[in-house]
């Protein structure tokens, strides 16, 4: 037994020996070498080369040093080879750089056009040819395809050998039909109906409109995000165990029309048990449960619960804690169906606003952007004042994207902001037109430049030619007047319009300044003179119009008050406008009247729809003794009054001719449906309805016309248009039954 011992510890010790030995009798590396270049620089590949010069030779190292090259993926064969050398070897790196791409071309599309399919790859002539990058480039052609409805679509990358290191590479497509989406099917769904579920997902059965809408087409990365929309929609009805499996799609036969199965399993629906929250030192309890709106015994609702954490979240961050953050916690009682909520408040340390930094603006200079921040770097921090910002700089017009990212610096508790902007160009010519059922047809030119010499100043040469009207116009308008607080407002202008019994030509000019004087309150005042004449007065016009037959001058003066918090001037979704305007004339000229106006319109929001409630009331009286103007008159009926009516049809007409003759007192009620067609496009379409009416004094307050219609608003890439078509529900005698009008500019 001994002696089997000694042998063992003997043969232990031999082999340790031996190993010590080929270890010191390995030779160093005394020159280390890359061959087979030709593109690649040496610098590059010797940097992921582990072995290094006096070292003993290592395999593990040489193996691993392959491996590392190879990774860089512009090689197709990598070895290592070894050669006496100074006493030492020379480790030399063999390698073989794969091919260049020197053509990219497409062959069998004849749907899409060769320009549009290079915009969606990466691969061009010069780049490596890269097995996974071209594979990755026939997937990403297979996704715009896919987008585009083509859902059948193959495409196949060939590769052709031009000389040992070139190459050409033709995608090979084959198109396919495009394939409609005929029919959603939803099963298993007991307690939500499957129009619900419809409503909420992007990916829409294929319709009269779809040509404009791109909907009614299958798009994989569309039908993920849907199949989360689903998921949300249970969660936001209390199904806490949702199952939704992978969509199944069918094609039919003729492959031009699919069916798309979404097989759902509810679960149960729970209720909210209880609502419990901590952490919080900061606010007291009552504070932090105001914010809450879950509570018990109701249908728990994720939405509900978002909308709380985000309260929460704002009140800290409201107050200089910026870093505060509430994680909610659920637990589920499968047995009882009800779910307890916890909310885990983690405060965090107390922020100041740092250092603002603006980048992107190549024209826009840095004040015009700074100005419309409403927090100073060394304040503490706001977030509900950083988002008022960026609608004031959004709101500006200049840019085509605002991005203001917050980077919280821990050591001085600070949080710096950098502001990027996207320019737009804020200079243009305009040509465009509308109709209205006044005017018929109108022609408009604009030269406009909205950002003078990139200092926020406005300038404007407008001319309008309608079928009755023609008015030209030079406006001026500088937000910052002298860089103070004031807006300095001037223009000229001349104007003719043919009214129903009279025409109009007048020229003046005007100018103002105004003030803000709260976040959302501005006051302005204008001065208005004005020449006009009244010819081509008709024989038989009421006598309201013939005492006005002649030259005459106006000197007015207007002031308005506005408050206006809506979070986009063009295209609002939630906020308000509410204005009142005065105006006063008879200090000098032949017209001397008072005319009022208070005008509201509030916007709320309904998940991707917005409701519009507006209302406007006017009033206008003879002062000083002298003459209300005929076109001071309110006139209402018309696109941008009650829709659906002519100009002035609702309202006082002169007992002779039945014509129009305006009202001394107006009264306008508008509502609108607003909802999305097409997001991308941004086109959306409404529903409206609009009651109204004007009179002739207080004592005749009472009836009111009514229209309701449809209408499709778009914000083109020339500015706002408008197509809208109005019914008259209560239709008079020698009155049309609807009207059709469209027109370029702001919206209702």
């Amino acid at each position: 037994m001994r002696k089997t011992v000694l042998l063992v510890a003997v043969a232990v010790m031999l082999i340790a020996s031996f190993s010590s030995l080929s270890a010191q009798v390995q030779p160093s590396v005394n020159a280390i070498e890359v061959k087979g270049l030709k593109r690649i620089e040496e610098g590059a590949v010797k940097a992921k080369i582990s072995q290094k010069l006096g070292e003993p030779v290592s395999q593990e190292k040489t193996n691993e040093d392959i491996k590392n090259i190879f990774a860089m993926g512009y090689f197709e064969d990598v070895k290592a080879e070894i050669e006496a050398f100074e006493g030492g070897v020379r480790l030399i790196y063999v390698v073989k750089e794969k091919p260049t791409i020197i053509r990219v071309d497409f062959q069998g599309n004849k749907e899409i056009e060769d320009a549009k399919l290079k915009e969606k790859i990466s691969v061009t002539p010069g780049s490596i040819a890269d097995t996974v990058l071209i594979q990755d480039n026939a997937s990403k052609i297979g996704k715009f395809y896919e987008e585009e409805g083509f859902w059948l679509t193959n495409v196949v990358p060939v590769i052709k050998k031009i000389s040992p290191d070139e190459i050409s590479l033709t995608y090979q497509i084959d198109e396919g039909q495009k394939v409609r989406i005929k029919h959603i099917v939803i099963e298993g769904n007991k307690k939500l109906s499957s129009r619900q579920i419809k409503k909420v997902m992007d990916t829409k059965e294929w319709w009269l409109f779809s040509f404009i809408t791109s909907s009614g087409y299958y798009k994989k990365e569309q039908m993920e995000v849907d199949i989360e929309k689903i998921r949300n929609l249970y969660y936001n009805n209390g199904f806490l165990k949702v199952m939704i499996a992978e969509p199944e799609i069918a094609v039919d036969n003729d492959k031009k029309k699919m069916t798309i199965k979404i097989m759902i399993s509810e679960g149960d629906q729970f209720t909210v048990a209880s609502v419990d929250f901590s952490g919080n030192t900061v606010f007291d309890n009552d504070t932090i449960r105001k914010k809450i709106t879950l509570a018990p015994n109701t249908l728990f609702r994720k939405n509900m619960l978002e909308k709380d954490l985000l309260s929460i979240s704002e009140l800290y961050s409201n107050n200089g804690y910026a870093l505060a953050s509430v994680v909610p916690d659920l637990l589920p009682d499968e047995q009882n169906r009800t779910v307890k909520v916890s909310l885990n408040i983690a405060e965090g340390d107390k922020y100041r606003m740092g250092r603002i930094e603006i980048s992107g603006n190549t024209k826009t200079r840095d004040k015009v952007i700074r100005r419309e921040v409403r927090i100073d770097e060394g304040e503490t921090f706001d977030s509900s004042k950083l988002k008022r910002s960026y609608e004031r700089i959004n709101n500006l017009g200049f840019f085509d994207s605002v991005e203001m990212i917050p980077k919280p610096q821990y050591e001085d508790k600070s949080v710096a902001v950098d502001i990027k902007v996207k320019e737009r160009p804020t200079g243009f010519l305009s040509v465009g037109g509308g109709y209205s059922s006044q005017d018929k047809f109108i022609a408009t030119a604009d030269i406009t430049q909205g950002n003078l010499f990139g200092r926020g100043q406005y300038i404007k040469l407008k001319g309008e030619l309608g079928g009755s009207s023609s008015y030209y116009e030079l406006s001026f308008r500088d937000p910052y007047f002298l860089d103070t607080l004031y807006s300095f407002t001037a223009g000229i202008y001349k104007h003719q319009k043919d009214y129903i019994e009279y025409n109009k030509d007048a020229y003046g000019f005007y100018f103002g300044f105004g003030k803000s004087f709260a976040e959302f309150w501005r006051g302005d005042i204008t001065y208005n003179f004005e020449k006009s004449d009244i010819t081509n007065v008709d024989n038989d016009a009421s006598i309201i119009v013939t005492d006005q037959k002649g030259r005459h001058t106006l000197s007015s003066i207007t002031p308005t008050i506005v408050r206006d918090s809506r979070d986009n001037y063009i295209d609002p979704t939630r906020g308000s406008r509410n204005s009142l305007t005065v105006t006063l004339a008879g200090l000098g000229g032949d017209y001397g009247y008072f005319k009022g106006l208070i005008d509201s319109g509030w916007y709320f929001p309904w998940g991707e729809t917005t409701f519009l409630l507006r209302g406007r009331f006017g009033y206008a009286t003879e002062v000083f003794d002298k003459q209300l103007p005929l076109f001071e008159r309110f006139y209402v009926g018309g696109l941008s009054t009650v829709r659906g009516l002519a100009f002035g049809d609702a309202g006082p007409h002169d007992s002779a001719t039945d014509e129009a003759i305006g009202g001394t007192t107006e009264l306008i009620f508008n509502t609108e449906f607003i909802f999305p067609i097409s997001p991308e496009m941004k086109l959306k379409g409404l529903v409206f309805f609009d009651a109204g009416n004007s009179y002739d004094g207080f004592t005749e307050f009472g009836t009111l016309r009514y229209t309701t219609g449809l209408g499709i608003r778009w914000i083109s890439p020339f500015g706002p248009i408008r197509l809208e078509w109005g019914y008259n529900i209560d239709k008079k005698p020698g009155e049309s039954s609807s009207k059709f009008e469209f027109a370029f500019g702001s919206f209702f």
